[in-house]
């Protein structure tokens, strides 16, 4: 079967999701008023509440919440067989993450750009709220790490895309310092420095001197270097420390500075990088050679891999984007249609072509099944398959195959960088909300609570050691990621429900998805907890058991308590002008 037909059944199904679904859920469900003073206006500060076009807006969110995880995930879900990654990926997309991340912006954008966490004492009561941000600040901190180890590695394995992601930022800062302040138009300047950023990758990809691989300048692989780390974690710890320091410079800068120019001219990597991969498909016409169905895996996919393809599918992580930034920066409350629901859509035709390019990469069947041996095989080298999938592919175009790897790996970068930055400012919203609900003045300061985001996510990336060796905290964390990630999806449809009820609104298309969602996410976090990780298992891990016990709880907790409230008879009282 040719991988072209995957990529046309999919997009027709996207494209009706977005045509017909999101415009019942806008019209009928969340009931879009184009009148309404979205915070962006209500509370404009040019810091964090900046009302923004609808275009910059939707590459600011979807950049944010398409980093390495919707190609990773289903990378490595395709170890199943290709058909239930994609039926999760399409109909994922469609009736559950569209919905949440498009309710998660509304329910926000009526609420004084509140984020979820913060809403949750509104609707189910103190109590879960405080819980609910514990919740938030494990997953986001975890993200941290994960994204962090995951760009750390990249750069390392690529070193020849380091120099166009660092050309990335100044270009940002220039264009955004250029439209703020001139009120020019954006488009053209980021085309330009998309432009001077592929130059560059190309240039670097055949001239080592602009490669910077700090391995070789470490001494190659077999060296040892300072603290007795070889060359290789040297270069990651070097990394790591030049990734936390633009992180708080980023997260603490105006989102008209950096953040939003940034993720602009990466929603046109995107546009570029979907454009190359499935003209590419087009062109190589390439056969499927992975199995339809696995049955001869070592775990089962049911549930498991619907908390391996969590961004692609539905990502909690989403919600917290749109109600933590994007919500902020909402020019008009009809945009959150395009903004919200179009970003998942983007997001599950990254995935879609993630999965293509992984199944249709191996010559062979047997090829394909020496490589995804097992779970923890293809969790090991899912990425690295879709970099050179993706290579093969754009080679179709003509693009030489080192080149295209180079190209590929500066998006995945990007994506992860601005997720990275995203998330840290998050964690330092929440920190700050925290300080102020127990009264700890100090937290409550942007600098202080960005400092205590930073260094506890460069700790729990770099102290666990692991299967990776030094600073494998990304790599261990990345199947609890997968779980909060979804119960955090979970309680945030959760809360769009009980808002929809006490409105008196059809609450159905939020409840039925939250309903699967929560089953498969507390069945498979129940197993891994106490079979997989448990200190009386074999193979346990602490860390894991730790974190994963923490919210485990708390979801159980807030789950029951809002379950109780949106089966009352009579709804609590609740402000009904939002």
């Amino acid at each position: 079967m040719s991988g072209i037909w995957l990529a046309v059944i999919g997009g027709i199904v996207l494209f009706l999701g977005y045509r017909y679904y999101s415009k019942f859920i806008a019209e009928k469900i969340y009931r879009l008023d184009p009148n309404y003073v979205t915070p962006a206006h209500k509370y404009k500060d040019g810091v964090d509440f900046v009302p923004t076009n609808k275009f910059v807006l939707w590459g600011h969110h979807f950049t944010s919440v398409a980093g390495a995880a919707p190609i990773v995930g289903p990378a490595i879900a395709v170890y199943w067989g290709w058909l239930p990654a994609v039926l999760w990926v399409l109909l994922g997309t469609v009736f559950a993450a569209g919905v949440h991340d498009f309710g998660t912006l509304v329910l926000s954008v009526r609420n004084k750009g509140q984020s979820v966490g913060t809403l949750a004492h509104k609707l189910i009561g103190q109590r879960a709220k405080i819980l609910f941000l514990f919740i938030i600040l494990i997953l986001v901190l975890m993200v941290n790490a994960v994204f962090a180890w995951v760009i750390a590695n990249l750069f390392i394995s690529f070193p020849a895309s380091v120099l166009s992601v660092f050309i990335q930022i100044p270009l940002a800062i220039w264009i955004g310092s250029r439209v703020y302040r001139k009120k020019g138009g954006m488009l053209v300047p980021s085309l330009v420095a998309l432009a001077v950023m592929y130059a560059a990758a190309i240039v670097a990809s055949y001239v080592p001197a602009l490669q910077i691989d700090l391995v070789s300048y470490f001494g190659g692989e077999g060296a040892t270097t300072l603290f007795g780390l070889n060359a290789t974690s040297m270069s990651f710890l070097v990394w790591i420390v030049i990734l936390m320091i633009y992180v708080y410079i980023a997260s603490t800068l105006p989102v008209w500075k950096l953040l939003q120019p940034r993720d602009y001219i990466n929603s046109h990597q995107l546009i570029v990088g979907l454009g190359m991969l499935y003209l590419g498909l087009l062109f190589t016409n390439p056969d499927i050679t992975a199995p339809v169905t696995n049955g001869t895996a070592d775990t089962s996919w049911f549930p498991l891999l619907f908390i391996t393809i969590a961004c692609g599918a539905i990502s909690g992580f989403h919600g917290l984007v749109s109600s933590g930034t994007s919500s902020k920066q909402l020019d008009k409350e009809t945009d959150a249609r395009f903004v919200g629901y179009l970003g998942s859509v983007g997001e599950g035709a990254l995935a879609l072509i993630a999965i293509i390019a992984v199944i249709t990469f191996f010559p062979s069947a047997e090829q394909f099944s020496a490589t995804y041996s097992s779970f923890a095989a293809a969790s090991g080298s899912g990425l690295t398959v879709f970099i050179q999938g993706a290579g093969g592919l754009a080679a179709g175009l003509g693009i030489p195959t080192v080149v295209a790897s180079t190209i590929v790996s500066v998006i995945v970068v990007s994506f992860a960088a601005t997720t990275l930055d995203s998330s840290v400012r998050l964690m330092r919203y929440i920190i700050a909300e925290l300080g102020a609900e127990y009264n700890v003045t100090p937290l409550t300061k942007m600098h202080v609570a960005t400092t205590v985001a930073v260094v506890s996510s460069a700790a729990l990336t770099l102290i666990p050691q692991g299967p990776k060796g030094f600073g494998s905290g990304g790599y261990l964390l990345w199947p609890l990621f997968g779980t909060a990630n979804q119960l955090l999806a979970g309680i945030s449809l959760l809360l769009i429900s009980i808002w929809l009820k006490n409105l008196d609104r059809n609450y159905m298309p939020t409840i039925i998805p939250m309903a699967f969602l929560m089953f498969m996410t507390m069945w498979a976090m129940i197993s891994q907890v106490f079979t997989d990780w448990a200190p009386w298992a074999e193979g346990s891990d602490w860390l894991l058991f730790s974190l994963g016990a923490v919210i485990l709880v708390f979801a159980l907790w807030i789950t029951i308590t809002a379950i109780s409230v949106i089966s009352a008879k009579d709804p609590q009282s609740f402000d009904r002008s939002v």
